[in-house]
């Protein structure tokens, strides 16, 4: 027998087996690749549909656009990563080690960076109960000033003296919150002190005039006129008219300068502190 045809032989037989492994490994792993792309392609589409509603809720919700745009690109990651494991599952590929490690790098990112998620959530929290908008203004975390911009780390007030405060959420939600504005009116109280040898019905009437005789005073609510107080030296009025937010100061300072200017005229005294000096001559003997 020809020595060739033997070893031909022999090579077929050998190779015959090999290719059935090849072809089986082949469809069994190309069934598994087929499945892990349908997967892929069927859940990135999925996360897009979902994405895309969830920003359309939020659109007509007026949720601010800033967090209609943080909160879709979160999910929509969250969502890719969650498809991602499913494909690589499908190729029977150990996701354990991987979850592990997203775990633990989440923590870590977590911990490095808390502050700015507690700042990130304060801001979320903010601009879904709104406890104020912008324009408002407002007293919190020791500042106070109007609100010029709400942002998902930080809210940005200017000061009456034209200042710009970037306070963080956290600070602003921390403590206690004052809307100055929400109600679109405000109180003015001021005291106002005559001496005890002054007609209290005379300087009454010269506080009401005052009140009356301003136009940004408002009539209803009624203002108070009425003693407070019989104080060490002085015999004193509180004095608590209602006006606009946003005439409050004009108010305040205006009223605080006509009583003194209409007391003086009206020859009713405004007592102040007094300190009386005894001087006594010591004789030595």
């Amino acid at each position: 027998m020809d020595t060739n045809a033997v070893v031909a032989a022999v090579a077929v037989e050998e190779t015959t087996p090999l290719m059935e492994k090849v072809q089986v490994m082949g469809m069994e792993y190309g069934a598994k690749i087929l499945g892990a792309l349908i997967v892929l392609f069927i859940g990135m589409w999925v996360a897009k549909m979902i994405k895309k509603g969830v920003i359309k809720l939020m659109e007509k919700r007026s949720v601010d656009p800033t967090l209609i745009s943080f909160v879709a690109s979160l999910l929509y990651m969250a969502m890719q990563i969650f498809v991602i494991v499913a494909a690589l599952e499908k190729l029977n590929i150990k996701t354990t080690s991987f979850i592990a490690i997203l775990g633990a790098a989440g923590l870590a990112i977590g911990l490095a960076l808390q502050g700015s998620l507690a700042n990130f959530a304060a801001g979320v929290l903010m601009i879904i109960f709104k406890p104020f908008k912008v324009g408002d203004v407002i007293d919190a975390a020791g500042s106070m000033g109007s609100v010029l911009e709400i942002g998902i780390f930080t809210t940005i007030m200017k000061t009456p003296d034209n200042k710009k405060m970037i306070v963080p959420n956290a600070a602003v939600t921390g403590g206690t919150i004052t809307n100055i504005n929400t109600f679109g009116t405000r109180r003015v109280d001021l005291i106002a002190g005559i001496g005890y040898g002054d007609d209290i019905d005379k300087a009454k009437a010269v506080l009401e005039s005052i009140i009356a005789a301003d136009e940004r005073i408002l009539k209803d609510p009624a203002p108070t006129i009425a003693v407070v107080e019989l104080a060490d030296s002085s015999v004193n009025f509180v004095v608590r008219p209602w006006t606009k937010s946003a005439d409050y100061w004009g108010v305040y300072f205006d009223t605080t300068e006509t009583i003194k200017k209409r007391f003086d005229a009206e020859g009713i005294s405004i007592p102040f502190p007094q300190s009386d000096v005894h001087l006594y001559e010591h004789k030595n003997d």
